[in-house]
C-alpha cells in the first residue's frame, strides 16, 4: 500500500493509525532464527568434531584387530563418507532428534534420515520405511541388525525452544534500539492540491519511493526540488544507552543456556584459557564419555553375539587424548616402578599398540619401592 493513498485517500486520513496492517509494521516481532541456529549448531559441532577424532578399536581377546569392522568405523563407513563426516553427522543426528539409527546395507554404515518403528515387549522391535537421502528402504531391520541409539534427553527440544522465545524477545528488543540510536529520520511536507488526480497521485508516489531508495541506498544523494514538495532530515538522537556491548551480552548468554543443556563448559566454546584443563577434563568425564560408552554398548550388542562378548571380543574406544603423552611420562614412570601396572596396560592406556616385547609382560617394582628389609640385605662380605 503506498504512502500517498494511506495520506490522501478518502476517510483513511482518520483510521489509517488503527490500520492493523500499519500497526503491523511496528509492533511485528523479528524471530531471531539466525541465533538460535548460531548457538545450536555451535555447541552440536563442537561435541560431534570431539566424538569424529575417537578411534573404535576392535578386540579380540588380548590382541586388536584391524578388519572390515575396523575399516568401517574408522576409515569409510560407506561410499560417500569417511569416518569423521559419519560421526559428525551421527552426533548432530542424535542430538536433534534425540535418536539415531544406522542401518547396514551391502556392507555399508548408512544414517537413516527417517524411520518407523514397531516396538513389542518381548520380541525383537522391527525398524522399517528407513529412507536415506531420500531414498526410503524396503527391507525391514530387526533390532539386533542396526545401531539405534537414543540421546535420553527429550525435553531437550523444549527446552531450547523456551529459551529462545524469552533470549529472542530481548535480542529483537535491543537490536532494534541499537538500529534507532542512529537512525535517519526525514519529513516530506506537500501541498496537497498538486495531487488533486490519480495520475498526480501516481507520479509523486513513483518520485518519493525513488527519492527513499536513492537515499537509502546510496552514499551520496540528490533529490531535486518540486513545488509543493519539501524534504527534510532530522539528526537521529534515538535511544541513548544502548550499545553492541549489550546485543554481545544476550546472545553470548542464550548460548551459554544451549551449552549448559548439552553439557558443554562455555568457556571451552569461547576458547577461554582460564582453567582450561579442569574444563576440559569436566567436559571429557561427564559429557564425552557417556556419549561414547552408549555407542561401544550398541555397537558391542549389532556386532558381536554373547559368546564372543564373554570371550573378550568387543569393541574398545580411544577417547580423543587433551593432553600430550609426555605431560604423563612422570606419572606413568611412577605407576610401572611401583609395579602397580605393566608395559602393556600402560600402553593400553595411553592409547598406544600393543607390543610384542616380553619386558613389557613384566610388573617391575624398582629399588625405591622395596621394604627396608629387602634395602638392607646384599652387599659384599669380607
Amino acid at each position: 500500500m503506498g504512502l500517498l493513498k494511506r495520506i490522501l485517500g478518502q476517510r483513511e486520513r482518520v483510521g489509517f493509525t488503527f490500520d492493523p496492517e500499519f500497526i503491523e509494521l511496528f509492533e511485528q516481532k523479528s524471530e531471531r532464527v539466525h541465533m538460535k541456529r548460531l548457538a545450536i549448531e555451535m555447541c552440536i559441532s563442537f561435541l560431534a568434531r570431539t566424538i569424529s577424532q575417537t578411534e573404535f578399536r576392535v578386540r579380540h581377546g588380548k590382541e586388536y584387530v584391524k578388519d572390515e569392522l575396523y575399516y568401517k568405523l574408522n576409515t569409510r563407513p560407506n561410499k560417500n563418507q569417511t569416518a569423521s563426516t559419519f560421526w559428525q553427522q551421527f552426533i548432530s543426528k542424535l542430538i536433534y532428534d534425540n535418536e539415531v539409527l544406522v542401518v547396514h546395507v551391502d556392507d555399508d554404515l548408512l544414517i537413516a534420515d527417517d524411520f518407523q518403528r514397531n516396538e513389542y515387549a518381548i520380541y525383537e522391535d522391527v525398524f522399517f520405511n528407513v529412507v536415506v537421502k531420500d531414498y526410503e528402504l524396503r527391507d525391514k531391520f530387526k533390532q539386533s541388525e542396526v545401531m539405534h541409539l537414543k540421546y535420553g534427553n527429550e525435553q531437550l527440544s523444549r527446552l531450547l525452544d523456551s529459551l529462545f522465545y524469552d533470549y529472542g524477545d530481548l535480542f529483537g528488543h535491543i537490536l532494534n534500539g541499537q538500529k534507532r540510536k542512529n537512525q535517519l529520520r526525514a519529513t516530506v511536507d506537500m501541498d496537497m492540491m498538486t495531487a488533486k488526480n490519480k495520475e498526480a497521485q501516481i507520479k509523486l508516489q513513483e518520485f518519493i519511493d525513488n527519492m527513499y531508495e536513492s537515499v537509502g541506498k546510496r552514499q551520496f544523494a540528490i533529490i531535486p526540488q518540486q513545488p509543493g514538495f519539501k524534504y527534510e532530515e532530522h539528526s537521529g538522537n534515538g535511544i541513548a544507552g544502548q550499545s553492541v556491548d549489550e546485543i554481545n551480552k544476550v546472545t553470548n548468554g542464550f548460548l551459554d543456556q544451549v551449552a549448559y543443556a548439552i553439557g558443554i563448559p562455555p568457556s571451552l566454546l569461547r576458547g577461554d584459557m582460564a582453567d582450561i584443563e579442569k574444563q576440559t577434563k569436566n567436559y571429557m568425564f561427564f559429557t564425552v564419555s557417556p556419549l561414547l560408552k552408549k555407542i561401544k554398548e550398541v555397537a558391542d550388542v549389532t556386532y558381536f553375539t554373547k559368546k564372543e562378548l564373554m570371550s573378550d571380543h568387543c569393541i574398545e574406544v580411544r577417547k580423543p587424548q587433551y593432553r600430550d603423552i609426555f605431560d604423563l611420562a612422570t606419572s606413568a614412570d611412577k605407576l610401572r616402578a611401583s609395579g602397580i601396572a605393566n608395559g602393556h596396560e600402560l600402553r593400553d592406556a595411553l592409547g598406544l599398540e600393543r607390543s610384542d616385547d616380553p619386558i613389557h609382560d613384566e610388573f617391575i617394582v624398582t629399588k625405591n619401592y622395596t621394604t627396608s628389609d629387602e634395602t638392607l640385605e646384599g652387599g659384599e662380605e669380607d
